[in-house]
């Protein structure tokens, strides 16, 4: 229905025009932010549900055989480490490079929040997990309590017996059918919200602002970058098409990039996949999970704009300073996905950890947007390539559908 073959150009449109209106007509532009905020909210609206059933169905298919449940959680966690490592060297060796921030005169451009968390609260973090009443934790949209939820019923549904749990399986895709299908809806009208969304974003931000921290910008899009190579590079080691993959996932990537979240792309980037023949099972468990704690981007952006403001303090980063930015960032990286504020939350926590004053995260909170987009982009594609090594080596039938017709009279209608 929606996913006609121009509908990439049509949001490339949006974005260039969005850009044009909101640097020449910012009046005009701050008035087109309701537009973007709805379409944002009416994504959002389905992510839940989609999640519960997506995840319920998958962990249900897969319930049966414990040792491949095991296997899929140990290639995704394996390479959710490599890639959050590999992440913070990048962006360490190119601060060692070009030192972006050395002799730098900045004035902060942003606000911090006076109720900043300065470090994650581990042991609060890990009992949110586990909700006291799970439609509560649903209705405040929060995914990592649904997702723990979703996989505990899943797997009580595949004990409890097929006969019985039918009914409820049987429910659960009459849902996913239900979300894909209002999916379709809400993205025919993307390239309009796009639109809005970035003649909003310059007109309120402007581009003095991005010229003061240019550098910093260009760095960090010149490491996301080099993310998205290496990506190519394994997704061809494993012998797939990393142009055809690319084009594959191009509608979701966008979304991502000019929305500047990754919840509203996940309905659009599950579907994206299945379409190129990734199993049903594997995209419901590993993307919500990858989208929760796979943050390649997010983590670059946090090591490089710890990294740049130490040298804007002239705070010496030695081999020491180094290795705890390197540390810190892989595990506070983790824990951002269930934090209000988790980016910001994690920066501070990095920064306070090589004894930074919290205040610096003002200093580049004035263009944190235009740095927001291209790293949300490179967590969808980083997730794109988790779910096919989980494809690769988690031992799935890569012609095999383990959707029900009905489902897949939905997708490709």
């Amino acid at each position: 229905m929606w996913r006609r073959s121009n509908l990439p150009l049509q949001m490339l449109g949006g974005l260039l025009l969005g850009l044009i209106v909101g640097v020449e007509w910012p009046s005009v532009g701050k008035a087109l932010q309701p537009i973007g905020t709805a379409f944002i909210q009416a994504i959002q609206m389905i992510v839940i549900p989609l999640i519960f059933a997506a995840v319920s169905l998958g962990v249900y298919r897969m319930g049966e055989s414990s040792r491949q449940l095991g296997r899929v959680a140990v290639v995704a966690f394996c390479w959710f480490y490599v890639a959050t490592l590999f992440a913070v060297l990048v962006a360490l060796g190119l601060n060692g490079l070009f030192h972006p921030g050395r002799g730098a005169n900045l004035v902060a451009t942003g606000s911090v929040s006076p109720n900043l968390a300065l470090s994650v609260d581990w042991t609060k973090y890990l009992l949110d997990l586990i909700p006291t009443n799970i439609v509560a934790a649903m209705a405040a949209q929060r995914v990592l309590p649904t997702l723990v939820f979703a996989v505990l019923f899943g797997l009580g549904l595949a004990r409890i017996g097929q006969v019985t749990a039918r009914p409820m399986v049987v429910l659960m895709e009459a849902v996913l059918a239900t979300m894909f299908r209002v999916t379709g809806w809400i993205i025919a009208l993307s390239p309009l919200a796009i639109f809005a969304i970035m003649a909003w974003l310059f007109a309120t931000q402007g581009m003095a602002s991005i010229i003061a921290l240019t550098r910093l910008i260009g760095l960090m899009y010149l490491g996301l970058l080099i993310m998205v190579l290496c990506c190519w590079l394994v997704l061809a080691l494993i012998r797939e098409n990393p142009f055809a993959i690319t084009r594959g996932v191009l509608e979701p990537v966008l979304l991502a990039f000019t929305t500047r979240s990754s919840e509203v792309t996940l309905p659009v980037h599950m579907e994206a996949l299945e379409q190129m023949g990734v199993p049903n099972k594997v995209v419901s468990l590993v993307l919500p999970l990858g989208y929760s704690f796979n943050l390649d981007g997010s983590t670059l952006y946090v090591t490089l704009a710890v990294t740049f403001l130490a040298e804007a303090y002239h705070v010496q980063l030695t081999w020491a300073a180094e290795l705890t930015i390197l540390v810190t960032a892989m595990i506070a990286s983790k824990g951002i996905a269930n934090v209000p504020s988790g980016g910001l939350v994690a920066l501070a926590t990095v920064l306070t950890a090589i004894g930074l004053p919290v205040e610096a995260i003002a200093i580049i909170a004035g263009v944190d947007a235009f740095m927001d987009m291209g790293r949300t982009a490179v967590n969808v594609f980083g997730n794109t390539l988790a779910v096919k090594l989980v494809q690769k080596f988690g031992g799935f039938d890569l012609a095999k559908s383990d959707l029900p017709a009905e489902v897949l009279a939905v997708r490709v209608s």
